[in-house]
């Protein structure tokens, strides 16, 4: 079993930045894969961003490129979320989830923390 935990979400006017933390408990965190979701009220949750267990692969969904980074630190058993020029459509609860495979699937990851909200102002 893996228990995760988000932090970091918050109110940020667009154009600002946020980054998002996700503290793993629970079996050894740097054998899993780490995503990052987001759900929207009335929509379906989405990729996010991934990473494989090394840290040495990443993806991105391109609604976010070049303004979101991931980075994991094994030693910390965290994963982080770096997201830059928020848009208001970035609005969402953020989800953290552990799997075995990076994926931008959400059924590889078994293991899901409770989310954090992340709201952006127009």
């Amino acid at each position: 079993q893996v228990q995760l935990v988000e932090s970091g979400g918050g109110l940020v006017q667009a154009g600002g930045s946020l980054r998002l933390s996700c503290a793993a408990s629970g079996r050894s965190f740097s054998n899993y894969a780490m995503g990052w979701f987001r759900q929207a009220p009335e929509k379906e949750r989405e990729f996010v961003a991934t990473i494989s267990w090394s840290g040495d692969m990443t993806s991105f969904a391109d609604s976010v490129k070049g303004r979101f980074t991931i980075s994991r630190d094994n030693a910390k058993n965290t994963v982080y979320l770096q997201m830059n020029s928020l848009k208001p459509e970035d609005t969402a609860v953020y989800y953290c989830a552990a799997g075995s495979i990076a994926s931008q699937r959400t059924s590889p990851y078994p293991y899901w923390g409770q989310g954090t909200q992340v709201t952006v102002s127009s």
